[in-house]
């Protein structure tokens, strides 16, 4: 993985788990990281990560059944 610096104000400083998770999070909502991926840029497993997206309103189920759906159409 590549390391990304972010400069955030200084009353931000203390919340740097959360906002990773958020961004996390945010990344796989927008299908630019895997579970797997975003999981791993949290320092959790994806079964834990998985639980934790709805805290900042992902869904994770919606998604995994719509990719589902779609691969079978392909066939």
């Amino acid at each position: 993985m590549t390391t990304l610096t972010l400069n955030v104000p200084e009353r931000l400083e203390n919340e740097h788990e959360e906002t990773v998770r958020f961004l996390a999070a945010k990344l796989y909502e927008g299908r630019k990281v895997t579970l797997g991926q975003a999981a791993d840029m949290v320092g959790m497993d994806k079964w834990d990560f998985a639980e934790l997206l709805s805290k900042y309103g992902v869904n994770f189920f919606d998604d995994s059944a719509n990719l589902a759906i779609n691969d079978a159409q392909k066939f």
